[in-house]
């Protein structure tokens, strides 16, 4: 009695199947922001949708995801306490983002560009791209090398898991202390050094 062996044909995992620690870091943070964000969420996806006429609460996108997938990414038509990038937690959970990545391009943006940029547009294949990034995080800086694209580029170059927390940190840091500072400055007046002087008073007297 011969024995037929069977030859199972396995699927090479890709990149969405591997599990690393970037991975385990989307799914675990992103998934406490999310539920810690959802109230807030909520709410102001009812507030929109009170204020709006139907089919205006979300806004809809074709995004370009890992190994070149199109996606639609949805975000809430507000950026008042950047609601609107934190509507996009659901998308870090089911993998269509990271949390921290390159910009997610359009198609038509990731059709075009300049030939210097077209070389660089395969490492962007390689990763997830982020609900914020190296690129969002500096983009406030006045250095003349920080360009978005190239942010990206050095990013997808130089990426690890430190790096990762550490423009989580700034993400949340940033629009904090901004936030407090205006807290901290409301209501109070601002006089310059004229403001106090009596009517008709002149520098030449």
């Amino acid at each position: 009695m011969r024995t037929r062996m069977r030859t199972r044909t396995h699927a090479w995992p890709g990149p969405r199947s591997r599990m690393t620690a970037k991975r385990a870091l989307d799914l675990v943070l992103g998934s406490a922001l999310l539920a810690l964000t959802a109230p807030l969420l909520a709410a102001a996806a009812l507030t929109l949708a009170a204020q709006r006429p139907p089919g205006c609460v979300l806004t809809r996108s074709t995004r370009i995801g890992l190994a070149g997938h199109p996606f639609a990414l949805r975000s809430l038509g507000t950026r008042r306490l950047r609601l609107d990038v934190l509507s996009r937690l659901p998308h870090v959970v089911r993998g269509d983002l990271s949390l921290v990545g390159p910009e997610p391009l359009t198609p038509d943006h990731e059709r075009a560009g300049t030939p210097t940029e077209t070389g660089a547009r395969h490492w962007r294949q390689e990763l997830r791209p982020g609900l914020t990034g190296l690129a969002q995080v500096r983009s406030r800086s006045t250095m003349p090398w920080d360009e978005p694209a190239l942010l990206d580029q050095h990013y997808a170059e130089h990426h690890w898991l430190g790096l990762d927390l550490a423009i989580l940190a700034e993400a949340v840091y940033t629009p904090l202390r901004a936030t407090l500072r205006g807290l901290t400055h409301r209501g109070k007046a601002h006089l310059s050094d004229t403001d106090h002087r009596r009517r008709g008073y002149s520098a030449a007297e």
